[in-house]
């Protein structure tokens, strides 16, 4: 801690009487904030660097790549929004890491709050001890889906209590801290209090289609209304602070309207963090929660620090979160940043929802996607896949088990998988399982190389550009056309002709194969345990392919000589309910005996 912190800290408990209006707005609706004169202030205002030197002997360091998730709420397991979330996270992270760059992929989980302690009671369990059990429930399921994060934070960790009480301290030494009684509707899901304006008829939540409950607390508020200007001028000079670009029209009209001041404390909640001037009162849950992309980057040897943990990867490359929770991303965090003299992060990138069958998804409904289900059911590869290549990632998406069977046959099985399998079955056949020729050579004269690298570059360009979805578009398109050229050359006549002829298949081959050696890093960053089997028939090591660089996407890998692996389905083919039916009944016609009906899925060979 600085001499100028250590200072201000010592004097928290001292008021001044001042009149500090001029940093509210009034509160509109039926919502009242009685002000006392006696806001927190302290004799001089403290001004925090983000550490000059630090930054200056930096820039001979190439900076990491930081990208953060949400940190999950753990009243309940983890859902399938969660998982899009960071399933879009690792993708990110994989396709980064492939272009050479030190990555730090922090995603965790957020366990404090009225909402927790509830649940928390309502199964005889205590705080901690519910939190600990979904915190691991979420480690389970990122593993299950071949989810590799860097940092995984707590809220409950001491680390991250320790800089949240730090940071508060800098607000606090800002003059931005102020205390105030507050009545008003709260959400307690949201765990917000809510303008009449923008509930639904019964003063139900428009989220969470609860009514909100009368409140009346003695609170701690954040000065929000003090930085308008500063985040209209930020986001007017920085448009890609916010993305898509519609969501940054929305997070101007909210600030146009005029920012209100929020209580960054509650009396009536025991499960936090408590205020360093008031034992009671606890830390509201979002500004305890989004410092933990910052206490994510403190070392657990390390002497805790803010100073420390800025310096060691903030500012963070973006924030990946969903559209919901775009308002405290957006508008508190920075302007908490701007508060504490800390750096804002580079991006906000708020993605959509996700309906099934068309409609919205809720457990009073019955037609939630249970992850768990949905990656035991069909494995990590095709969940992966289905969610980023046919969810517009910015947009709302919708699930159906039918079009995710089809979609991961078609592209999966058919496109990618049978390519390789019958390209290495006529391999082995006719050439012993052995490359004739470099590839280099082999797609000497054909413009086959050339289209080929025209998707790999526009796969990255759209990786790059967040357009996840886009991305395998352009890798589906190489197999795409490795497919049409393996038909139009049909080697298995050339073989047949032998001498010169057979000599142009064998080149074939080895050009569709160094096609799927590109496929296997191109789509590496979204199928990965897919592509490490693609990588191993070509004779690959795993260390080789978890080296792999996107460099490495340029043609001529393979080599004359090198030994493939004998053919097998690198993905098995998803048998639908009614396909399964279908083939019993054909079964029944030619056995003449009743046979059992197969199982709903069933895994066949691709």
């Amino acid at each position: 801690m600085t001499a100028a912190a250590a200072a201000a800290a010592a004097r928290i408990n001292c008021f001044c009487v001042q009149n500090r209006l001029c940093f509210l707005q009034p509160l509109q609706s039926r919502s009242r904030l009685h002000l006392r004169r006696n806001l927190l202030s302290f004799s001089g205002r403290a001004v925090f660097s983000t550490n000059n030197a630090i930054n200056e002997a930096s820039e001979a360091v190439p900076e990491p790549f930081v990208l953060t998730t949400p940190l999950y709420y753990v009243n309940a397991p983890p859902h399938m929004g969660s998982a899009y979330t960071t399933i879009a996270a690792d993708v990110i992270a994989r396709f980064q890491r492939l272009l050479g760059k030190k990555v730090i992929f922090v995603t965790g989980t957020d366990e404090h709050g009225e909402k927790i302690a509830t649940a928390a009671a309502a199964i005889g369990s205590a705080p901690k001890e519910h939190c600990d059990v979904i915190s691991q429930a979420y480690k389970k399921l990122w593993k299950d889906l071949d989810i590799v994060y860097d940092k995984f934070i707590r809220t409950t960790d001491p680390k991250h209590e320790a800089i949240v009480k730090e940071f508060y301290s800098r607000v606090l030494a800002s003059g931005d801290i102020y205390r105030a009684d507050y009545e008003g509707l709260y959400c307690v899901n949201c765990e917000e209090y809510k303008d009449e304006k923008e509930l639904l008829d019964n003063n139900c939540c428009p989220v969470h289609l609860k009514p909100c409950v009368p409140r009346k607390e003695d609170n701690y508020f954040f000065a929000l209304s003090k930085y308008q200007k500063l985040l209209e001028e930020t986001l007017t000079e920085n448009p890609d602070f916010v993305r898509p670009s519609f969501r940054l029209n929305e997070v101007q009209t909210w600030i146009k309207s005029g920012l209100r001041d929020f209580s960054i404390s509650r009396a009536s909640v025991d499960w936090g963090i408590p205020v360093p001037n008031d034992s009671k009162q606890t830390i509201y849950v979002w500004f305890d929660a989004l410092l933990g992309y910052i206490s994510a980057l403190s070392e657990d040897t390390d002497e805790v620090s803010l100073n420390k943990a800025v310096s060691s990867g903030w500012p963070a490359s973006l924030h990946l979160i969903g559209k919901d929770i775009l308002r405290f991303h957006a508008v508190y965090w920075p302007a908490m940043l701007m508060s504490a003299g800390v750096g804002l992060p580079k991006m906000v990138f708020g993605h959509g929802f996700l309906t099934k069958d068309g409609m919205k998804m809720g457990k009073s409904l019955g037609n939630t996607i249970e992850p768990n289900d949905l990656v035991h059911k069909f494995g990590a590869d095709a969940v992966r896949y289905f969610f980023l290549r046919e969810v517009e990632f910015g947009s709302d998406g919708d699930y159906s088990e039918d079009r995710f069977i089809n979609i991961v046959n078609a592209h999966l099985a058919n496109t990618i998988g049978n390519l390789l399998n019958r390209t290495l079955g006529l391999l082995k056949k006719n050439c012993q399982s052995t490359l004739v020729i470099d590839s280099s050579v082999a797609a000497d004269g054909t413009t086959f190389k050339d289209t080929v690298e025209e998707l790999v570059e526009k796969a990255r360009v759209h990786y790059e550009n967040l357009s996840i979805s886009h991305a395998c578009e352009a890798v589906l398109e190489i197999g795409n056309a490795g497919n049409s050229y393996m038909d139009k050359r049909a080697p298995w006549s050339l073989f047949k002709q032998g001498g010169a002829a057979s000599e142009a298949a064998a080149k074939d081959l080895v050009i569709i194969l160094e096609t799927m050696r590109i496929i296997a890093i191109a789509l590496s960053p979204v199928t990965p345990s897919l592509c490490w089997r693609i990588y191993s028939q070509l004779g690959y090591s795993k260390d080789q392919f978890d080296a792999a660089t996107w460099d490495e996407t340029k043609w001529g890998g393979l080599k004359g000589g090198q030994v493939m692996a004998q053919p097998k389905p690198i993905f098995a083919r998803i048998e639908n309910q009614t396909e399964g039916q279908d083939g019993v009944e054909a079964a029944k016609k030619v056995v003449k005996k009743k046979e059992k009906s197969p199982q709903a899925q069933k895994a066949v060979e691709a």
